[in-house]
């Protein structure tokens, strides 16, 4: 399972839901790394490296929260980022 790294944009009830918090909790527990921040706009910006099913894994449970609701995503990959350890939120 090689690493891959993902830039993703959320769009939708994902500002003042616990999303970051979710977000660093299960990053951390998928043994993902990046990085998650709230955008002025009211989307919220990731970076998260690891294995492609694993970055999956992570999107699906924070569709899965109760009161996120994800209406669209824009995703682009990107070169992974060697020596990042942890998943952290931007402030």
């Amino acid at each position: 399972m090689g690493n891959i790294r993902k830039h993703i944009l959320f769009y939708g009830r994902v500002q003042g839901v616990g999303f970051r918090y979710y977000a660093r909790h299960k990053a951390a527990q998928l043994a993902l790394t990046g990085w998650v921040r709230n955008l002025p706009d009211g989307s919220v910006e990731m970076e998260v490296q690891g294995p492609e099913e694993r970055i999956d894994e992570l999107i699906l449970f924070l569709e899965s929260r109760q009161y996120v609701l994800i209406e669209n995503l824009d995703v682009r990959q990107m070169e992974p980022e060697e020596g990042e350890r942890e998943f952290r939120a931007r402030y």
